[in-house]
């Protein structure tokens, strides 16, 4: 019985070894937890504003494709963001939150338990409000509805490591290119006070830096026998 199992265990690993990746795949579940809102140099400037530090989080889900240690990661999440002032002349706050659904195409490299990430994210932006002195208000209309912006972001797993299945914390930067604000809104956006743009109208940016988990999952890849016998689908 001991030699039946060896031989199964020798033919077993001859056939793998015989096997050439080509490419491979995997899928994974993601949330995301850190500072947002978006950058606007008018309210920077204005005396009658500051920013304060706000949250948001997001979750979905992606598909990796890799070739070796390289790949493309497609990612797909539902988000909610906000920024905060205060308004200096009663002491007040103001809130500005928008949900929107990402699309992420990033270039990943893993190597060492450690990854690297770099591509462009594309927002589509479902409902943004207001919160201003305690009066709620819906404000889409004066957003536009797309949003594109650069990501950056590096971690490592912390916990498995074979392939099959694995836990990854990282960190995330996001920066848009594009104008969150409607220009010439007959909202008033975005904070519904024309004087801010006095000396000229400045865009607003949106930006996020946190963290990201991600519970990984292998789904298998594509093997061809050196011997040149057409590539098969191989189950991790």
């Amino acid at each position: 019985m001991k030699k039946f199992i060896l031989l199964i265990w020798v033919l077993t690993s001859i056939q793998l070894m015989a096997q050439k990746q080509i490419v491979w795949f995997d899928a994974g579940l993601k949330v995301q937890y850190g500072a947002t809102g978006f950058i606007n140099s008018a309210i920077f400037d204005s005396k009658d504003y500051d920013y304060k530090i706000a949250t948001g989080y997001g979750f979905g889900g992606k598909l990796g494709i890799n070739f070796g240690s390289s790949g493309l990661s497609l990612e797909a999440m539902r988000s909610s963001s906000k920024q905060d002032f205060d308004i200096l002349s009663n002491g007040k706050i103001a809130s500005i939150s928008w949900a929107t659904t990402d699309v992420y195409a990033l270039y990943k490299n893993a190597q060492n338990l450690g990854y690297f990430e770099i591509g462009p994210k594309i927002s589509f932006i479902s409902k943004v409000e207001d919160n201003l002195e305690n009066t709620s208000n819906e404000r889409t209309a004066g957003y536009n509805s797309i949003n594109i912006a650069g990501v950056v972001g590096f971690g490592a797993n912390i916990m498995g490591n074979d392939g099959r299945f694995s836990g990854i914390l990282g960190l995330r930067l996001e920066y848009a290119f594009t104008d969150f604000v409607k220009e010439g809104s007959a909202l008033n956006t975005p904070l519904r006070d024309k004087s801010i743009f006095a000396a000229g109208y400045q865009s607003s940016n949106v930006a996020f830096a946190g963290v990201v988990f991600e519970l990984n999952w292998g789904i298998g890849y594509f093997g061809k026998a050196q011997c040149g016998k057409r590539s098969k689908f191989i189950m991790f």
